[in-house]
């Protein structure tokens, strides 16, 4: 942190300052606490920071944000400590004006921040949101890690009900905005993919009129904005030939991709250290964010050979002979079809696809998973073995189309399973959502290969 004191705070709280002093870090987390760090005491439904405020000030603490006063604690006291979090961030935030890109949609979100963040590096210094800390929690951390010499900043947005994007972008205050695409993920909790769409579109809400918004032009519902939104549009896509930006030529490999982009009059060749049409729309979003902050089609050339794919995220790894592609962070019924096209993709010996639920799709559960099932029958899986109550569905369907598939409602049945039939030269896919802890199968078959 820079700048920024314990009496900045204060009044960004509109609360009563203990002590005046240099604030080096903010921090929920006492494990975390150093010599000059406020920390701020969050209380939910089953925990209580207000317990570990002691042990706070005893590793350093200077003063607590709290919600109550605290004995021998210099303590800035509010209403709402997990409110105070995003307001103290969006206080720090506004000292700085770095070109800050803020990313949501359903599927895909994380890998773009990746690719974008790598792009924009290439000629600004950059922050970027560490791993999927991309909620009303981890956002404000991240922004915890601006200084003046940053140029730019690249900060994903994740959400599960209506008004959290709003919350989350009037924190950042994002001056580019990117939407990946309009999926299935939490329709539970928001009813239809058209209120996933209005959910998304709050990204837009703390921007200006003039501010850029990037859309993948592959999308409908995305697209369909282009004409219905007063502002700054910029699309990218495959098989949409009105996207301003398009990837042509796609050469698809094991574990590479070449393919050219097309830009008004230019041409850019690129190639990727990922597989998969969805890596080249990602790639695709981080060119059209790179041409729109005055990069050189040379450096995001440059920056995208230098892309690898997350541990959990259709990573591609070796166990002697035996190709992984541990996929395990998320799941929809989007990113399932890219996984199934990533696995026709690689060549072995035989190709497995392990499935596991998908999860928060409410009373559309069933018919998606079902959904699921059919693109496995037009897979090239030579195999399909299924793991938990929803998944059924997925090995039902497939069954239904002729693919050989079985279920299993617990993962101890299916790593004995896997282990008496997966031979050398196989690939497997594992592919689930991250409630169902598929990176365990993959250690109980493998070992410790995605640590």
């Amino acid at each position: 942190m820079e700048n920024f004191t314990t009496k900045d705070i204060a009044d960004i709280l509109g609360c009563e300052c203990p002590v005046d002093c240099n604030v080096l870090d903010i921090s929920t987390d006492t494990r975390a606490i150093s010599q000059g760090s406020v920390f701020v005491a969050l209380k939910g439904a089953n925990f209580d920071g207000h317990n570990f405020a002691k042990n706070a000030a005893r590793a350093g603490a200077c003063a607590v944000v709290s919600q109550l006063e605290i004995e021998d604690i210099p303590c800035l006291v509010t209403d709402d400590t997990t409110k105070a979090l995003g307001d103290i961030a969006r206080g720090y935030r506004n000292k700085f004006s770095p070109i800050l890109v803020g990313i949501t949609g359903s599927v895909g979100k994380t890998t773009t921040k990746d690719m974008v963040a790598l792009v924009l590096s290439e000629k600004y210094k950059t922050l970027k949101t560490q791993g999927n800390l991309n909620n009303h929690i981890g956002l404000p951390k991240t922004l915890f890690g601006l200084d003046s010499t940053y140029e730019a900043a690249v900060i994903e947005m994740g959400m599960n009900h209506f008004g959290e994007i709003d919350y989350l972008t009037n924190i950042a205050k994002p001056n580019i905005a990117v939407i990946t695409n309009i999926g299935w993920s939490h329709i539970e909790n928001l009813g239809s993919r058209e209120g996933i769409l209005k959910a998304k579109l709050e990204i837009l809400n703390s921007m200006q009129d003039d501010m850029p918004l990037v859309i993948n032009a592959d999308d409908e519902m995305l697209f369909s904005q282009k004409s219905q939104l007063e502002r700054n549009i910029i699309t990218y896509g495959i098989d949409n030939q009105n996207a301003d930006i398009k990837a042509i030529d796609i050469n698809p490999g094991d574990s590479k991709t070449e393919f050219s982009i097309i830009c008004g009059d230019e041409k850019c060749d690129i190639t990727l250290n990922a597989t998969g049409t969805h890596n080249v729309l990602n790639a695709l979003c981080a060119f059209a964010v790179g041409k729109n902050c005055g990069l050189e089609n040379e450096q995001i050339q440059s920056a995208l050979s230098k892309f690898k794919p997350n541990a959990m995220r259709q990573n591609v790894i070796k166990a002697n002979s035996i190709s992984i592609i541990a996929d395990c962070y998320n799941a929809s019924p989007d990113s399932m079809k890219a996984a199934l096209e990533m696995l026709n993709l690689q060549s072995g010996k035989r190709r497995i696809a392990v499935l596991g639920d998908m999860l928060e799709l409410g009373e559309y559960s069933k018919a998606l998973h079902s959904a699921v099932g059919e693109y496995c029958a037009k897979s090239s899986a030579d195999m399909v073995f299924c793991v938990g109550a929803q998944s059924k569905y997925i090995a039902r369907s497939a069954s239904l189309k002729g693919k050989a598939a079985k279920h299993f409602f617990n993962p101890e049945t299916l790593i004995q399973t896997l282990k008496e039939t997966v031979c050398e030269g196989d690939v497997i896919l594992f592919k689930a959502s991250r409630g169902m802890h598929l990176e365990n199968v993959i250690k109980s078959l493998f070992g410790d290969i995605i640590s």
